[in-house]
C-alpha cells in the first residue's frame, strides 16, 4: 500500500500549480517554542480560515489557515522543505475574519496564542473528526425541528418599550439596568424578534451565566421562534450536540444562538445582536486556560462587527456601572454605555420588603430565628413557597476532634474536607479527593468528633424536624427540596427538581446561588439569607459587591406574580440574619438601593485606585514548594526590571504572595499582582514580559516549576 505522504507528493506533481505555503494555527500554548503559525506545505492556495489537518510531531491535529500577512517575520522553508496538509475539511465554510478578529484579539489581550484560543473555541467533536468522517456526518438528514407557536404578544410597559425603542434606534453598547422582574428577558426576545424580522440573515447571540439558566431561556425561545431557529452552545451538552448547534449557527441556519460564555466564540456570520443576560455574574470569566471575560469580549466583538451589545442586569458590574454614568459638569462625555433603566416591576408586583435579624439578640448557635421561623411557617400554611439560601454546599465545612484539634484537612490541599452527612463522606471541593468519615478521631482516636458549621444539607434536615408538625394548606405535611452542585449532579436532575419547584410541589426551597438568580418562581413570597456575613470581611476587594449581588438576586426571586401574591398571600418579604445589620450592604439592601450601593463602593475603589480605575494582572506560579513558586515569580520581576521593558515605567509590580488556598491537590501556589492606571501600558509590558517568564522559566534554578500562567483582568486576588 502506498504511503499516504507519497500519495500527495504525486497528486502534487500532478498538479500544474506548484505547491504553496499556508500559515496554519494549531493548539499550541504560548510558552512553547513552536510559534503562534506553522508553515505546511499546500497542492492549492487555501482561504483563511479553511479547517485544516496537519501533522504536529507524531499525531495529526486540525488546523486553521490564517492570514498570510500574520506570519511570523522569521523567513519561510520553500514549499518542498516543509510537511504537507494531510486534509481539508471541505465540508465546512471558512471561519470568517470577523471570528479571526475575534480570536487574534482575544489571544493578545489575555497573554495566549492563537492556536490555543482558536482550537478550544471550536467543537471538540470537530477537532477529533477526520475530513470523510466529517462529510458523513453532513450528509445526515436534519431532523424536523417543530415550528413556532402562535403566540399572542404581551403588550410591553412604558419602561420595557422606551429600552426596546431606544435599542432599535441608537447604537449603544447598552446597560439595561432594570429590578428583578421587570422584565427584561421580553425586552430581549422583541429586539431579537425585531431584528430577524428586518433582516433575514441576521443572527443574534444571547448569553446567560451558568447553564441550568439555559432550559428556561431557551424554552421562550423556541417557543416564540421555533425551534428551527434557536440552538445552545454550553458545556453540559454531549460532543455531537455541540458540532450539530455549532454547525448550525456557522451555517446561518440557527439565527439564535443561546449559550453561556463559550458562546462568546460561536461562529455566526450574521451576527447582529449580543445579549449578556446577568452581565455582572463571575461566571463569565474563565478560569482555566485562556482566562477571558466573555462579557468583555461580547462587547469587542460587538464593535468589530457592528453589532448592537445589550449588557442587562439588576445589580450591574461596577466596572459596568461607571462604564455607564451620564454626562456631568465634572465628567462632561460620561461613560461608554447607554444606561437604560427599568426601576419598576411587570404589574403591581412589588419588590419585597427586607427584614433583618440581629442574630446578637438571638440565643446562641441559633440557626432560624423564631421571628424567620414562624414567618416560614405562616406562607406554608397560606400555600405559598419559602426560599432559603446559604453559599456552602454539604453538611459541615469541617468535622474537628475536641480532645486534640483534629480537623478534617485534606491530605493534598490546604484546605478541610467538607462533611456530606448523607454519603458519610469527607469531600475536599478543590481537587476532589474524598474518603469515608472516620469511626473516632485519627490522631487521637477520640469518638467525639463534631462538625462544625453549617451546609445546606444540615440546614435541610434541621428544616425538616423544626416544620415536622407544620401542615400546608390542604392538610397535607410540608414538602422540603434542596437545590446545590450535590442535589443535581445526575443527568436531568436539576430541571426535574426545578419543574417540581414551579409546578407547587415543594413548600420550602433550600439550596445555594444557583436558585438565587435568573429562575422565574411565580410562588415564592419569602426568601431568607441565613448567614451571609462572612462575605463582609473578606480580603477580596469585590466580596461587598458580589454579596449585595448576591442578595439582591436572591430578594428578586420573590413576589414576581403580582395577580397570585393579592389572591393569596401578604407582601413578600426578605429576610437576612446577621450579626451587623446596620452595615451599608445591608442598609443599601432594604432600600433597594443599588445606586447608593454603587456610589459608596465606587468612591471607595476611587480612593484605593482599584478597578475600575485602575486595570490588573496576575501571574501565578505553581510548583512543588512554595519558595519555588515565589523565587520564580522574584527573578521574573527582576528580570524585567533589569531589561527596562516598555511599559514598565507605568506599572506597579507588588512582591509575590500565597493564594488563599496556597496548596491544591498536592501543588503549592503563590501569585504576583501588576497593576496600573493605563491599560495600554499594562498590555505592552505584559506582551513583552512574555518572553522574560519563558527565559527565566528556563532557568535550572526553577526546575521545581510546575507552570506558570497570567491572568488579565483577574476577578479574584
Amino acid at each position: 500500500m502506498q504511503p499516504k505522504a507519497e500519495k500527495e507528493d504525486e497528486a502534487e506533481r500532478a498538479s500544474d500549480d506548484p505547491p504553496c505555503t499556508v500559515q496554519v494555527a494549531v493548539h499550541t500554548p504560548a510558552h512553547s517554542a513552536l510559534g503562534e503559525l506553522l508553515s505546511y506545505r499546500s497542492a492549492t492556495l487555501l482561504p483563511p480560515g479553511t479547517l485544516v489537518r496537519v501533522p504536529l510531531g507524531q499525531r495529526e491535529v486540525l488546523g486553521v489557515v490564517w492570514d498570510a500577512n500574520t506570519a511570523a517575520q522569521a523567513p519561510t522553508p520553500a514549499p518542498t522543505q516543509l510537511r504537507a496538509i494531510a486534509g481539508v475539511l471541505g465540508g465546512v465554510a471558512p471561519l470568517g475574519a470577523d471570528w479571526r478578529a475575534l480570536v487574534g484579539f482575544t489571544a493578545r489581550y489575555y497573554q495566549r496564542s492563537r492556536g490555543e484560543v482558536a482550537l478550544a473555541a471550536l467543537p471538540a467533536q470537530l477537532r477529533q473528526l477526520r475530513p470523510e468522517q466529517l462529510a458523513r456526518r453532513l450528509r445526515r438528514p436534519a431532523a424536523q425541528a417543530k415550528e413556532a407557536n402562535a403566540i399572542e404578544l404581551i403588550a410591553l410597559s412604558t419602561e420595557q418599550e422606551s429600552a426596546r425603542a431606544q435599542i432599535s434606534s441608537k447604537n449603544g453598547p447598552f446597560l439595561l439596568f432594570g429590578s428583578t422582574g421587570s422584565g427584561k428577558t421580553e425586552v430581549y426576545l422583541r429586539c431579537v424578534q425585531e431584528l430577524l424580522q428586518d433582516d433575514p440573515a441576521a443572527q443574534a447571540l444571547v448569553m446567560v451565566p451558568e447553564i441550568n439558566l439555559t432550559p428556561q431561556l431557551e424554552e421562550r425561545f423556541v417557543s416564540r421562534f421555533g425551534a428551527a431557529q434557536v440552538v445552545s452552545l454550553h458545556s453540559g451538552m454531549t460532543n455531537p450536540q455541540r458540532l450539530k448547534s455549532w454547525l448550525a449557527a456557522h451555517s446561518g441556519q440557527a439565527r439564535i444562538v443561546l449559550g453561556t460564555r463559550m458562546a462568546v466564540f460561536a461562529s455566526m456570520p450574521g451576527l447582529q445582536l449580543i445579549v449578556v443576560d446577568e452581565e455582572h455574574d463571575p461566571s463569565y470569566k474563565q478560569q482555566e486556560g485562556a482566562r477571558y471575560s466573555a462579557r468583555d469580549l461580547a462587547l469587542w466583538r460587538g464593535h468589530a462587527c457592528g453589532a448592537k451589545v445589550v449588557l442587562g442586569s439588576a445589580t450591574p458590574s461596577l466596572e459596568s456601572w461607571h462604564a455607564s454614568r451620564p454626562p456631568s459638569l465634572e465628567d462632561p462625555e460620561g461613560g461608554r454605555y447607554l444606561r437604560l433603566a427599568m426601576p419598576s416591576r411587570i404589574g403591581a408586583a412589588q419588590l419585597p420588603r427586607v427584614r433583618r435579624v440581629d442574630m446578637n439578640q438571638q440565643p446562641h448557635r441559633t440557626v432560624f430565628s423564631a421571628p424567620l421561623l414562624a414567618a416560614i411557617t405562616e406562607r406554608v400554611q397560606r400555600g405559598e413557597q419559602c426560599m432559603v439560601l446559604l453559599n456552602r454546599r454539604g453538611y459541615a465545612p469541617v468535622l474537628t476532634c475536641s480532645d486534640c484539634d483534629w480537623k478534617s484537612d485534606c491530605p493534598h490541599c490546604s484546605a478541610h474536607q467538607v462533611f456530606h452527612k448523607i454519603d458519610r463522606s469527607l469531600r475536599c471541593h478543590h481537587c476532589g479527593y474524598a474518603q469515608r468519615v472516620p469511626r473516632a478521631c485519627p490522631a487521637c482516636g477520640n469518638p467525639d468528633i463534631v462538625p462544625i458549621g453549617r451546609g445546606t444539607e444540615q440546614l435541610e434536615e434541621q428544616l425538616v424536624a423544626l416544620l415536622a408538625g407544620v401542615q400546608r394548606a390542604d392538610g397535607s405535611p410540608v414538602r422540603i427540596a434542596r437545590i446545590d452542585a450535590d442535589s443535581t449532579r445526575a443527568a436531568g436532575a436539576l430541571q426535574s427538581q426545578l419543574a417540581q419547584v414551579h409546578a407547587g410541589e415543594v413548600d420550602v426551597l433550600v439550596g445555594t446561588q444557583m436558585i438565587a438568580k435568573g429562575h422565574d418562581f411565580r410562588r415564592v413570597s419569602l426568601v431568607a439569607a441565613v448567614q451571609p456575613d462572612g462575605a463582609l470581611f473578606s480580603s477580596d476587594f469585590r466580596a461587598p459587591e458580589r454579596l449585595f449581588a448576591l442578595l439582591m438576586q436572591a430578594a428578586g426571586r420573590a413576589g414576581r406574580d403580582a395577580a397570585w401574591m393579592a389572591e393569596h398571600g401578604t407582601p413578600c418579604e426578605m429576610w437576612v440574619q446577621t450579626y451587623h445589620p446596620t452595615h451599608p450592604v445591608y442598609e443599601a439592601l432594604r432600600r433597594h438601593d443599588y445606586p447608593a450601593f454603587a456610589a459608596q463602593q465606587l468612591t471607595e475603589r476611587q480612593q484605593a485606585s482599584m478597578p475600575p480605575f485602575a486595570f490588573q494582572a496576575l501571574v501565578r506560579a505553581d510548583a512543588r514548594t512554595q519558595p519555588v513558586a515565589q523565587a520564580f515569580l522574584t527573578a521574573a520581576a527582576e528580570a524585567a526590571r533589569s531589561a527596562a521593558l516598555p511599559g514598565l515605567e507605568h506599572v506597579s509590580l507588588y512582591p509575590p504572595v500565597p493564594l488563599v488556598v496556597q496548596r491544591v491537590a498536592g501543588v503549592e501556589r503563590a501569585q504576583m499582582l501588576i497593576e496600573s492606571t493605563s491599560r495600554p501600558a499594562l498590555q505592552h509590558f505584559l506582551a513583552a514580559w512574555q518572553g522574560v517568564l519563558r527565559s527565566t522559566r528556563a532557568d535550572p534554578a526553577h526546575k521545581g516549576l510546575v507552570r506558570w500562567l497570567v491572568d488579565v483582568d483577574p476577578l479574584a486576588i
